[in-house]
Protein backbone atom coordinates (compact mmCIF):
# COMPACT_ATOMS: atom_id res chain seq x y z
CA UNK A 1 0.00 0.00 0.00
CA UNK A 2 3.08 2.28 0.45
CA UNK A 3 4.55 2.26 -2.99
CA UNK A 4 1.03 2.95 -4.03
CA UNK A 5 -0.12 5.95 -1.81
CA UNK A 6 3.63 7.29 -3.09
CA UNK A 7 3.19 6.42 -6.65
CA UNK A 8 0.13 8.82 -6.74
CA UNK A 9 1.43 11.14 -4.84
CA UNK A 10 4.38 11.49 -7.37
CA UNK A 11 1.59 11.88 -10.23
CA UNK A 12 -0.30 14.34 -8.30
CA UNK A 13 2.55 16.31 -7.37
CA UNK A 14 5.44 15.84 -10.29
CA UNK A 15 2.09 15.77 -12.75
CA UNK A 16 -1.14 17.39 -11.75
CA UNK A 17 0.20 20.04 -10.02
CA UNK A 18 2.82 21.36 -12.27
CA UNK A 19 0.41 20.75 -15.37
CA UNK A 20 -1.93 23.67 -13.30
CA UNK A 21 1.31 25.70 -13.11
CA UNK A 22 1.85 25.31 -17.36
CA UNK A 23 -1.43 25.81 -17.58
CA UNK A 24 -1.66 29.21 -15.94
CA UNK A 25 1.57 30.11 -17.60
CA UNK A 26 -0.16 29.55 -21.34
CA UNK A 27 -2.96 31.85 -19.99
CA UNK A 28 -0.56 34.74 -19.20
CA UNK A 29 1.25 34.07 -22.44
CA UNK A 30 -1.60 34.38 -24.72
CA UNK A 31 -2.95 37.48 -22.78
CA UNK A 32 -0.05 39.31 -23.54
CA UNK A 33 0.39 38.03 -27.20
CA UNK A 34 3.63 35.52 -26.58
CA UNK A 35 1.96 32.78 -28.68
CA UNK A 36 4.84 30.65 -29.45
CA UNK A 37 5.44 30.41 -25.45
CA UNK A 38 1.17 30.10 -25.40
CA UNK A 39 1.64 27.13 -27.58
CA UNK A 40 4.92 25.28 -25.97
CA UNK A 41 2.81 25.88 -22.31
CA UNK A 42 -0.27 24.49 -23.69
CA UNK A 43 1.21 21.37 -24.64
CA UNK A 44 3.09 20.91 -21.80
CA UNK A 45 -0.21 21.38 -19.25
CA UNK A 46 -2.09 18.22 -21.31
CA UNK A 47 1.25 16.51 -21.39
CA UNK A 48 1.69 15.97 -17.91
CA UNK A 49 -2.16 15.83 -17.27
CA UNK A 50 -2.37 12.70 -19.58
CA UNK A 51 0.68 11.39 -18.27
CA UNK A 52 -0.72 11.59 -14.57
CA UNK A 53 -4.11 10.03 -15.40
CA UNK A 54 -1.88 7.13 -17.13
CA UNK A 55 0.19 6.77 -14.32
CA UNK A 56 -2.64 6.65 -11.59
CA UNK A 57 -4.21 3.92 -13.49
CA UNK A 58 -0.43 1.96 -14.37
CA UNK A 59 -0.29 2.40 -17.87
CA UNK A 60 3.02 2.07 -19.15
CA UNK A 61 4.22 4.89 -21.36
CA UNK A 62 7.46 5.62 -21.00
CA UNK A 63 8.34 7.00 -24.47
CA UNK A 64 5.57 9.83 -24.72
CA UNK A 65 8.35 12.49 -24.05
CA UNK A 66 6.01 15.92 -25.36
CA UNK A 67 4.26 13.54 -28.18
CA UNK A 68 0.17 14.17 -27.08
CA UNK A 69 -0.45 11.48 -29.74
CA UNK A 70 0.99 9.09 -28.38
CA UNK A 71 -0.09 10.21 -25.13
CA UNK A 72 -3.66 9.96 -26.63
CA UNK A 73 -3.03 6.98 -28.14
CA UNK A 74 -2.00 5.17 -24.66
CA UNK A 75 -5.13 6.69 -22.96
CA UNK A 76 -7.33 3.65 -25.05
CA UNK A 77 -5.40 1.43 -22.46
CA UNK A 78 -7.77 3.10 -19.86
CA UNK A 79 -10.33 1.18 -17.96
CA UNK A 80 -12.24 4.06 -19.29
CA UNK A 81 -12.99 6.20 -21.85
CA UNK A 82 -11.65 9.48 -21.90
CA UNK A 83 -13.95 11.24 -23.12
CA UNK A 84 -13.27 14.73 -24.90
CA UNK A 85 -15.25 17.54 -27.47
CA UNK A 86 -14.40 17.82 -31.20
CA UNK A 87 -12.83 21.33 -30.04
CA UNK A 88 -10.45 19.91 -27.24
CA UNK A 89 -9.35 17.22 -30.09
CA UNK A 90 -9.03 20.36 -32.73
CA UNK A 91 -6.65 22.01 -29.92
CA UNK A 92 -4.40 19.04 -28.71
CA UNK A 93 -3.68 18.75 -33.15
CA UNK A 94 -3.08 22.43 -32.72
CA UNK A 95 -0.59 22.51 -29.84
CA UNK A 96 0.84 19.03 -30.97
CA UNK A 97 1.72 20.63 -34.53
CA UNK A 98 3.45 24.01 -33.15
CA UNK A 99 3.96 23.12 -29.16
CA UNK A 100 7.33 21.19 -30.12
CA UNK A 101 9.50 23.79 -31.55
CA UNK A 102 10.86 25.78 -29.08
CA UNK A 103 13.43 27.03 -31.00
CA UNK A 104 11.01 28.29 -34.26
CA UNK A 105 12.37 25.23 -36.44
CA UNK A 106 8.98 24.86 -38.07
CA UNK A 107 6.67 28.31 -39.10
CA UNK A 108 3.71 28.76 -37.02
CA UNK A 109 0.24 30.30 -36.86
CA UNK A 110 -2.24 30.82 -34.49
CA UNK A 111 -5.96 31.99 -35.53
CA UNK A 112 -9.26 32.13 -33.20
CA UNK A 113 -9.94 32.08 -29.59
CA UNK A 114 -7.18 29.38 -28.78
CA UNK A 115 -7.33 30.60 -25.32
CA UNK A 116 -10.92 29.63 -24.33
CA UNK A 117 -9.92 26.40 -26.51
CA UNK A 118 -7.28 25.71 -23.91
CA UNK A 119 -9.86 26.31 -21.02
CA UNK A 120 -11.92 23.75 -22.13
CA UNK A 121 -9.63 21.15 -22.99
CA UNK A 122 -7.93 21.44 -19.74
CA UNK A 123 -11.41 20.96 -17.62
CA UNK A 124 -12.27 17.93 -19.81
CA UNK A 125 -9.58 16.11 -19.42
CA UNK A 126 -8.16 17.54 -16.17
CA UNK A 127 -11.65 16.17 -14.99
CA UNK A 128 -9.99 12.10 -14.83
CA UNK A 129 -6.72 13.29 -13.40
CA UNK A 130 -7.51 12.00 -9.74
CA UNK A 131 -7.23 7.96 -8.95
CA UNK A 132 -10.42 6.60 -9.94
CA UNK A 133 -10.53 3.35 -9.99
CA UNK A 134 -10.42 2.47 -5.77
CA UNK A 135 -12.35 0.55 -3.14
CA UNK A 136 -13.96 2.46 0.08
CA UNK A 137 -15.57 0.51 3.27
CA UNK A 138 -19.07 1.09 3.62
CA UNK A 139 -20.31 1.06 7.28
CA UNK A 140 -21.99 -2.42 6.71
CA UNK A 141 -18.65 -3.61 5.95
CA UNK A 142 -18.82 -4.20 2.37
CA UNK A 143 -16.17 -3.03 0.08
CA UNK A 144 -17.07 -1.27 -2.69
CA UNK A 145 -15.57 -0.31 -6.02
CA UNK A 146 -16.04 3.69 -7.23
CA UNK A 147 -14.74 3.52 -10.34
CA UNK A 148 -18.41 3.85 -12.39
CA UNK A 149 -19.97 5.98 -9.42
CA UNK A 150 -16.58 8.61 -10.08
CA UNK A 151 -17.10 8.46 -13.77
CA UNK A 152 -20.87 9.28 -12.95
CA UNK A 153 -19.83 12.57 -11.39
CA UNK A 154 -17.62 13.38 -14.28
CA UNK A 155 -20.35 12.93 -16.84
CA UNK A 156 -22.95 14.06 -14.87
CA UNK A 157 -20.79 17.61 -14.38
CA UNK A 158 -21.12 17.59 -18.35
CA UNK A 159 -24.73 19.25 -17.49
CA UNK A 160 -23.83 21.31 -14.93
CA UNK A 161 -22.07 25.03 -15.05
CA UNK A 162 -18.20 23.86 -14.80
CA UNK A 163 -17.13 26.32 -12.46
CA UNK A 164 -19.24 23.68 -9.78
CA UNK A 165 -16.86 20.36 -10.82
CA UNK A 166 -13.77 20.74 -8.14
CA UNK A 167 -10.71 17.86 -7.99
CA UNK A 168 -9.93 17.80 -4.10
CA UNK A 169 -6.59 18.53 -3.39
CA UNK A 170 -6.13 20.54 -6.79
CA UNK A 171 -4.27 23.40 -6.60
CA UNK A 172 -6.52 25.32 -9.18
CA UNK A 173 -8.71 24.96 -6.37
CA UNK A 174 -6.35 25.87 -3.98
CA UNK A 175 -5.18 29.06 -6.05
CA UNK A 176 -9.29 30.26 -6.18
CA UNK A 177 -10.27 29.27 -2.65
CA UNK A 178 -7.10 32.30 -1.70
CA UNK A 179 -8.37 35.24 -2.97
CA UNK A 180 -4.82 37.01 -2.15
CA UNK A 181 -2.69 33.80 -4.15
CA UNK A 182 -0.50 36.38 -6.85
CA UNK A 183 -1.89 33.42 -9.59
CA UNK A 184 -5.10 33.77 -8.80
CA UNK A 185 -6.07 37.09 -11.12
CA UNK A 186 -4.06 35.06 -14.22
CA UNK A 187 -6.21 31.87 -14.05
CA UNK A 188 -9.58 33.46 -13.32
CA UNK A 189 -9.24 36.33 -16.19
CA UNK A 190 -12.06 36.32 -18.71
CA UNK A 191 -12.01 32.18 -17.45
CA UNK A 192 -15.60 30.27 -18.73
CA UNK A 193 -14.33 27.33 -16.93
CA UNK A 194 -12.35 27.43 -13.82
CA UNK A 195 -13.60 30.36 -10.67
CA UNK A 196 -15.81 30.86 -8.01
CA UNK A 197 -18.77 32.65 -9.85
CA UNK A 198 -20.83 31.71 -12.52
CA UNK A 199 -19.88 33.23 -15.87
CA UNK A 200 -21.93 32.71 -18.77
CA UNK A 201 -19.79 34.82 -21.33
CA UNK A 202 -16.30 36.55 -21.81
CA UNK A 203 -14.62 38.40 -23.31
CA UNK A 204 -11.26 37.70 -25.08
CA UNK A 205 -8.94 39.10 -28.76
CA UNK A 206 -8.97 36.63 -30.97
CA UNK A 207 -5.59 35.70 -32.25
CA UNK A 208 -4.66 36.28 -35.70
CA UNK A 209 -0.58 35.73 -35.79
CA UNK A 210 1.29 33.29 -37.97
CA UNK A 211 5.75 33.20 -38.27
CA UNK A 212 7.62 32.02 -40.71
CA UNK A 213 10.86 30.09 -39.53
CA UNK A 214 14.66 31.64 -40.34
CA UNK A 215 14.62 27.64 -41.77
CA UNK A 216 11.80 28.81 -44.29
CA UNK A 217 13.84 30.81 -46.04
CA UNK A 218 17.35 29.40 -45.92
CA UNK A 219 15.52 26.17 -47.88
CA UNK A 220 14.66 28.92 -50.20
CA UNK A 221 18.45 29.34 -51.67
Amino acid sequence: MEKRILINDFATRSFRDVADQDYIAARLSYRHGLYSQFHWQSLQALEKYLKAILLYNRVKAKDINHDLDKAIKYTRKLPFLLKRSPITDEFIKHVSDFGRFRYLESSYFIKGPKLAELDEAVWEIRRYCKVLDHEVTLPSGKVANMLSRELDAIEASDQHPPQKFKLIGGLLEKILDKREHTSRSALIWQNLFFGNSIRKQVRMHSALYAVNAPLYYIRKF
